[in-house]
């Protein structure tokens, strides 16, 4: 008697085939969570550059007006996430904001101080 261990071509198949198809599944979702991942990072930003600003208003009673790296004036901006464009724009009596990334979903975050916060 002959023992033989091992898989047939059958079986092997079967395998490849239910795994190409939980990979073909997986791929687009995981795509879509990175742009979202992308999107938190930017509007995360526009958040805590929008509080620097109140706290620069509290010390030196004017808002200021800054893009990407220069905004790191602001106290308690250290850096902004890599890849995220953020401008805000001072006022006398507010100051408006937008962030984005290019590598998210393309959409663009607005602040406006004078409408309560973040606009979606």
């Amino acid at each position: 008697m002959r023992s033989t261990t091992g898989f047939t071509l059958i079986e092997l198949l079967v395998v490849m085939t239910i795994i190409g198809i939980l990979v073909s599944v997986a791929v687009p979702q995981y795509a879509a969570y990175r742009k979202r991942a992308f999107d938190t990072r930017a509007r995360t930003d526009l958040y805590h550059v929008a509080i620097a600003e109140e706290a620069y208003f509290v010390d030196s009673e004017k808002y200021l007006s800054c893009a990407d790296a220069a905004c790191k004036v602001l106290p308690g901006v250290t850096a902004l996430s890599k890849g995220v464009t953020l401008t805000m724009q001072a006022a006398d009596n507010g100051f408006t904001g937008t962030s984005t990334h290019p590598q998210g979903t393309g959409k663009t975050f607005t602040w406006d101080s004078a409408a309560g916060g973040m606009i979606e």
